[in-house]
């Protein structure tokens, strides 16, 4: 049977037009803008590795079909194949998990020589090595993943595994308890809150489509803290009295905020967050953080989250200073626990003025995938250099 040779030129017209149609469109409608077209970026810059990655991140973010397509491709991907995009994986019962937190649970760390900040140990030990030399008393506080705790609603193979604790968080944790250095083993306390919610029924520890905890966390993690705090003996309890004032939130999900589509954020009503504002009891005013508190508090979003959006006052930090009845100074970097909020700390040595303690708290994926890294930061070298 002969072949006709037009349906070859058609299909090599066809694919050629598909390739070439997005950079006519463009570079007409940068023309018809007055603009220099981009393609000629290409021309005007030594095509090395680093200059053509920025030319590819730029024409990704500028094209006009890009920006058309992608939601509609996205949604379309969301709605029947289950895909959320490179930041998030979809579970069970309408969850979302971070991608990067699912890495940390399912990949092992890579095998080969290792940076000298890859390490969480030494940065903590220094750390902690840098306040006992100030007569302030560190306290370590992981915050698992939300992976860790419920590996169920990820995936069904982890039906009845309970909570999974990560050989290299485990290891951290390990190393922590040889070296002597002081820590809140949330894992153990996300356990028995579990265990007990799944007697009772009650609301769960972290929020569906949100990278963290739900105000049952929050409680959970600051009740755990303080008892440990007012253990060591350092500090007792302050008299400032705080009540709690309950108040709603809408909470769409930082999840579903990564997604960067309308159309799906459209399709997902909001959580309705039953949040306990914290507030001092005499005037009702919320909480607020006292820079010459005794205790100071870093951390990462885990810290922000109801404390510094909505409703206020109603996170960690807030609940934290109503167990222990006196108000903290805090530190809070999105994302920057395991270096950044170190290096806030010493460009601010005026802080740690008057501090008894200091709380350090970061998010377990941190401990693979911290920003920066574990650097060694060094604080002022003795008190009198920031007394």
């Amino acid at each position: 049977m002969p072949i006709d040779r037009r349906a070859y030129v058609y299909l090599a017209a066809g694919f050629l037009a598909v390739i070439i149609a997005p950079g006519v469109i463009q570079t007409v409608a940068e023309l018809r803008r007055g603009e220099t077209p981009g393609a000629l970026e290409l021309f005007l810059r030594p095509p090395t590795a680093r200059n053509l990655h920025a030319y590819e991140h730029g024409l990704e973010a500028s094209s006009l079909v890009i920006q058309r397509l992608r939601p509609r491709m996205q949604y379309a991907e969301w709605r029947f194949l289950d895909d959320a995009g490179e930041k998030a994986v979809v579970g069970r019962e309408g969850w979302l998990f971070y991608r990067p937190s699912v890495r940390y649970e399912v990949e092992r760390p890579a095998i080969g020589p290792e940076s000298d900040s890859s390490d969480p140990l030494p940065a903590i030990r220094s750390f902690r090595d840098q306040l006992q030399a100030r007569g302030i008393r560190l306290l370590v506080v992981p915050v698992p993943n939300k992976e860790s705790i419920y590996p169920e609603l990820l995936t069904r193979r982890a039906q009845g595994l309970g909570v999974v604790v990560n050989e290299q968080t485990q290891h951290l944790l390990d190393e922590l308890d040889r070296n002597g250095i002081e820590h809140v083993d949330l894992f153990q306390v996300f356990r028995r809150v579990k265990q007990d919610q799944g007697r009772t029924g009650t609301g769960r520890l972290y929020l569906a489509r949100d990278t963290h905890w739900s105000p049952a966390g929050v409680h959970a993690a600051a009740a755990s803290i303080a008892r440990q705090v007012l253990a060591g003996g350092v500090l007792s309890r302050g008299d400032h009295a705080y009540s709690e004032r309950s108040v709603v939130a809408q909470r769409a999900g930082d999840l579903v905020e990564m997604l960067r589509s309308a159309s799906i954020k459209g399709s997902l009503l909001p959580e309705s967050v039953v949040c306990s504002r914290v507030v001092q009891s005499d005037s009702g005013a919320p909480y607020e953080d006292r820079p010459d508190s005794e205790i100071l508090i870093l951390g990462d979003s885990f810290l922000r989250i109801y404390e510094h959006d909505v409703p206020g006052a109603a996170g960690l930090i807030a609940h934290l200073a109503r167990e222990l009845g006196r108000p903290l100074a805090s530190i809070v970097n999105d994302g920057g626990g395991s270096t950044l909020v170190r290096q806030d700390l010493a460009r601010r040595p005026a802080l740690l003025s008057n501090k008894k303690l200091v709380i350090w708290e970061f998010a377990e994926r941190e401990i693979r995938f911290g920003t920066e890294g574990w650097r060694i930061v060094r604080l002022a070298r003795s008190a009198s250099e920031f007394n």
